[in-house]
C-alpha cells in the first residue's frame, strides 16, 4: 500500500511537471494539432515518451529504495543493526523479585558477531546475558539460562524495562525493538524491521543483473539462457501461430453464417473462460509430457481470443460499406475481399496482441509439463530454492521479449492496416 501511494505521488508530480515543462515550449505543428477534435478520436492519443521514461525509472527508484540498493541515492529505512538492550524483571518462587540487563547484538542475516564479555552480572538471582540475532528476526532469548532457582516450579519474568508483561500479552517497545512474552513466559526480542525487503523477498536491481551475467556466461541446470528463453519463444510463437491459423477462419465463419455461429457459439464461449492451467492434466493425459502437449495448451490460450477477434472484427464492419459494394455490383468474393477483411483487421490485430499477452502468460504453466528448458521452467525451478533474483530475472526477461514482440505486431499494424481509426 506504501509503495502505490508513492507511485501515486511520483505519477502525479510528474505529470504536472512534463504539462508545465511542454506548455512553455513552442505548440506542436503535426497533423494532430490540427484536428479540431481530439477527445475520443484514438488517432490523436500518442503516448508521451516523457511519461514512459519517468514511469519505468520511478519503478527502479522505488525498487531500488526498498531494497536497500547502491544505485538508489534514497533509501527507506531498513532494519536496526547495532546494539541495544532492556532490562527484565524476574520473580522466583519465594516470590522475591530482582533485575537483570540483557545485551543484544543485532547483526546481519547470515552474519557472526563475537559476543561481549560480562554475562553473568549482577547482585541477585537474576544475572545479565548478552545474545546476538539477526537484523528482523524475532528471537526468543533464554534469560534464565544462567538465572539462579530458574528451575524451580514458580519462576517467572513479570515485567521488562518495568513494564508489567504477561504470555502473550503486552507489548514493550524498547526503541531499537520490541519485547513480548511467549506462551511459555520465555523472552522475545524482535528487532525493528524497517521498511526495506530483505534479498529472500526481493533483491536489488544490481543483484538481479548480477545474476543474469552470470547464467548469460554459464547458463542455468545444463542450458545456455538464450536457449531457454528461444524454447519458450519458440513454444509461444508456434501455439499462437496455430491458434491464429485456426481461430481467424473460425470466426470470419461465425460471423457470416448463421449455422457456424448457431454451432460454435456455445463452444466458444465454453471455452473461453476456463483458463489454460485448468486443462493442464488432460494435456499430459492426451499428450504425455513431450513439446506437443505444452504448443497444445498455447494453442488452446490463444484459438478462442482470435476467434472472438474475428467475429467482432466482421461484426463491426459498417453496414453502409457492404451496402455500398453491392450497388456497385461487387460479388460476394470481391466483399469478402475489400469490404470485409480490411475492416476486420484493426480488431484481428488487437486480438493478437491479446492472444500473444496472454501465451506469454501461460508458457510458464505449459513449461511446468515436465520441461527441462524454458524461461518459465527456469523461474519455476528457482523458485523452489527461493533464488529470488533468477525467478525477478526470468519475469523481466519474458516481460522485455514480449514487449518487443508487441512493439513489432504494433508496427506491423500501422503499415498493413493505415486506415485504422480513420472512419
Amino acid at each position: 500500500m506504501l509503495i502505490a501511494a508513492i507511485y501515486a505521488v511520483i505519477f502525479v508530480a510528474a505529470y504536472f511537471a512534463v504539462k508545465a515543462f511542454t506548455s512553455m515550449r513552442e505548440a506542436r505543428h503535426d497533423f494532430t494539432s490540427l484536428k479540431t477534435v481530439t477527445f475520443g478520436d484514438e488517432s490523436a492519443v500518442r503516448p508521451n515518451r516523457a511519461a514512459s521514461i519517468i514511469s519505468v525509472v520511478s519503478i527502479f527508484l522505488i525498487w531500488g529504495a526498498f531494497t536497500g540498493s547502491s544505485i538508489t541515492p534514497i533509501h527507506v529505512p531498513g532494519p536496526f543493526l547495532g546494539e541495544t538492550e532492556f532490562t527484565y524483571t524476574a520473580e522466583n518462587a519465594a516470590g522475591e523479585r530482582d533485575d537483570a540487563t540483557v545485551r543484544v547484538i543485532v547483526r546481519p542475516v547470515g552474519q557472526d558477531v563475537e559476543l561481549p564479555e560480562g554475562d553473568g552480572g549482577g547482585g541477585g538471582f537474576a544475572l545479565d546475558d548478552s545474545v546476538a540475532v539477526g537484523g528482523g528476526r524475532s528471537s526468543l532469548i533464554q534469560t534464565g539460562e544462567n538465572d539462579a532457582g530458574a528451575d524451580e516450579d514458580g519462576f517467572r519474568v513479570v515485567a521488562v524495562n518495568g513494564v508489567a508483561l504477561e504470555p502473550e500479552v503486552g507489548e514493550v517497545d524498547i526503541g531499537d525493538g520490541s519485547v513480548t512474552l511467549s506462551r511459555r513466559g520465555t523472552v522475545r526480542f524482535t528487532p525493528y524491521a524497517g521498511w526495506q525487503m530483505e534479498k529472500i523477498w526481493l533483491p536489488a536491481p544490481e543483484d538481479v543483473w548480477v545474476r543474469l551475467v552470470e547464467i548469460a556466461r554459464d547458463g542455468y541446470r545444463d542450458f545456455t539462457l538464450a536457449e531457454h528463453l528461444g524454447y519458450s519463444l519458440f513454444r509461444v510463437l508456434a501455439g499462437f501461430a496455430l491458434g491464429a491459423l485456426v481461430g481467424i477462419p473460425l470466426g470470419y465463419a461465425m460471423g457470416l453464417s448463421n449455422w457456424f455461429r448457431g454451432w460454435f457459439d456455445p463452444i466458444v464461449e465454453f471455452m473461453r473462460p476456463v483458463p489454460p492451467l485448468a486443462l493442464i492434466p488432460l494435456v499430459i493425459i492426451w499428450f504425455g509430457i513431450d513439446e506437443s502437449g505444452k504448443i497444445f495448451l498455447l494453442f488452446l490460450a490463444a484459438l478462442w481470443i482470435m476467434t472472438i477477434a474475428a467475429r467482432a472484427g466482421v461484426s463491426g464492419v459498417n453496414i453502409s460499406k457492404i451496402h455500398a459494394a453491392y450497388s456497385l455490383g461487387a460479388s460476394k468474393s470481391q466483399i469478402m475481399r475489400h469490404v470485409i477483411i480490411p475492416n476486420s483487421l484493426p480488431e484481428i490485430f488487437t486480438g493478437a496482441r491479446v492472444a500473444m499477452g496472454v501465451c506469454w502468460g501461460t508458457v510458464v504453466a505449459a513449461e511446468l509439463v515436465a520441461a527441462e528448458q524454458g524461461a518459465g521452467q527456469m523461474i519455476v525451478a528457482a523458485s523452489k530454492f527461493q533464488l529470488t533474483d533468477i525467478v525477478i530475472m526470468g519475469i523481466i526477461l519474458i516481460g522485455i521479449i514480449g514487449y518487443g514482440i508487441d512493439m513489432l505486431m504494433r508496427w506491423a499494424e500501422r503499415i498493413l492496416v493505415p486506415w485504422k481509426g480513420k472512419g
